[in-house]
């Protein structure tokens, strides 16, 4: 499971076009991302592809399916951030707790391998209007107990999460999510 993480593919030669990731607080019970990225894209455009399109933009290496179009976001409270799996099998990577579409959304639970290690987390998804698009700043904070310590794995979080959102950047902007 800690392959989905460390996969390769995140991409470095995104630079530009990156989000700006970055760790704000990293201890060894848990730490915090912070992810801001500018899209040429009105805030409820941005709101409406990050939730009613994951399938097309999150990179199927990080889902335990190998395909995203096994993902979905319920757009309610209590809505499921799901992955669908073989033989009517399924993972709850995070529960929508807060909407308001174009403006907020905010999911609890833990991504992927974090799961196995009972991490919890909240991730907070900002859209702001700006001067030719949306600032969209993602939160991430996740707690738990790790032997070595939660902030071993906060830099490995940061790029997986980072590439998602550089991902969504690209799949908005250009029509597909391969940088660009």
């Amino acid at each position: 499971m800690r392959s989905l993480l460390l996969s390769p593919v995140f991409i470095l030669a995104l630079a530009p076009n990156w989000a700006a990731a970055e760790v704000v607080d990293s201890a060894s019970n848990g730490f915090v991302l912070k992810i801001t990225a500018k899209i040429k894209a009105a805030p409820d455009e941005v709101y409406r592809k990050l939730v009613g399109n994951v399938g097309d933009w999150w990179d199927s290496v990080h889902t335990y399916s190998h395909d995203s179009h096994n993902l979905s976001i319920e757009e309610k409270p209590q809505g499921c951030f799901c992955e669908k799996l073989p033989n009517k099998g399924g993972v709850r990577h995070m529960e929508v707790v807060h909407l308001a579409p174009g403006k907020a959304l905010i999911l609890n639970g833990a991504l992927g391998p974090l799961q196995s290690i009972a991490a919890t987390g909240n991730m907070t998804f900002g859209f702001a209007p700006v001067e030719g698009g949306t600032r969209l700043d993602v939160t991430y904070s996740v707690h738990g107990y790790l032997k070595d310590g939660m902030n071993t794995w906060a830099a490995v979080v940061d790029r997986v999460l980072g590439e998602q959102i550089a991902r969504l950047k690209n799949y908005i902007e250009h029509g597909d999510p391969a940088p660009k």
